[in-house]
Order: structure tokens, then sequence, then C-alpha cells
């Protein structure tokens, strides 16, 4: 469960094909990057962009969790915002994906977990093992630094996130997999 959303969507008079008017939220979490619609206290002030807690107790601006949802019930808006907030919440996270770099192994035989991170080839991949054999990467900027090749780590992790995000991957690194309907 999610403590902290961000907001990508504000509805203030909900969907247009709700029976009931209120309004609604749609919140990617903090933690993981979970896709959720809540419904939104009247007179709260909720604005694109912005954290919120949506975790157990006292919330100020979200009455309840109405749903777990997935990136194609997402409007056009959110969907636009989605990869800046995500960046958002990849570089204040800075830590746990340069930990990730530093500790990703294989998956199988042939399939390696930084295999599996957008523009990182095997060429990318190697100067990685390298480089990080030879002392573990502090941050984004040594990753940079040290690896030529790859000059927007946190980028890598947007594009991963988002493309989870949307159900195209076959492994999922940072997000749960979208629910199913049956």
């Amino acid at each position: 469960m999610e403590d902290y959303a961000w907001v990508v969507e504000y509805l203030p008079s909900g969907r247009a094909e709700d029976m009931r008017k209120e309004p609604l939220a749609q919140l990617v979490g903090h933690q993981f990057f979970t896709l959720l619609e809540a419904s939104v206290k009247p007179n709260a002030s909720v604005l694109v962009g912005t954290k919120i807690f949506v975790g157990k107790g006292e919330r100020e601006e979200v009455d309840r969790i109405k749903r777990r949802i997935t990136y194609n019930d997402l409007t056009n808006g959110a969907k636009e915002i989605l990869p800046n907030v995500i960046k958002r919440i990849v570089d204040e996270r800075e830590e746990l994906f340069v930990n990730f770099l530093n500790k990703a192994g294989p998956i199988s035989m042939r399939v390696h977990q930084l295999d599996l991170l957008p523009g990182i080839g095997k060429r990318n991949m190697e100067e990685l093992i390298k480089e990080r054999e030879k002392e573990p990467f502090k941050s984004f900027a040594d990753i940079k630094e040290r690896v030529s090749t790859v000059s927007d780590p946190a980028g890598v992790f947007v594009h991963r996130i988002i493309s989870e995000l949307e159900g195209k991957e076959r492994y999922f690194l940072f997000t749960k997999p979208p629910q199913r309907a049956y």
C-alpha cells in the first residue's frame, strides 16, 4: 500500500461517464508507482504535480481510494504529466535507483536486469558492471561521469517505469503488474 502519491489529474466533477458526480484525482504512488483513483474531500485543495498523503489515518485531501487503475484509465492530461511526475519521484529516490544499478544481476542465463533498461545495450551494460566493480556508484552524476554513454540515468528509469505501467514489459522491476480483468 502506498502512503504518499502524486496527483497527475484532478477532475473536479469526476468522470463524464460516472453517475455520481464527485471530485476525483488520478494518482501515482510514491513507493510502488501504483496508479490510483481517489475521491477528493469537498473543499480540499488538490493541485496536479503535488504529493499528498493517501495512507491509513486522517487524510487532508483524499476521502477514500476508490480503485487501482491501469495506464489506459488515465486521462490524456494525466498521461502527459506522468513522465514529469515519475522523474520527480526518481530524483527524490535517487539512492534506490543508484543502488539498483550497483546490485543488478542476471535474471536468467540469457537476461540480465541491466538488459531490461532502455538504452542500456550490451556495451553499456559491460561498462556499467566494470565501473561498479571498481567502486559502487554514488549518484546519477557519478554514473554520468564514469559511464559516458549513459547521459541520463534518471531518464532510463523513467522510460522503464512508464513502459511497465503501460503493461508492455514481461518483467516488472519497479512496479507491480497491472491488474487483469477476468
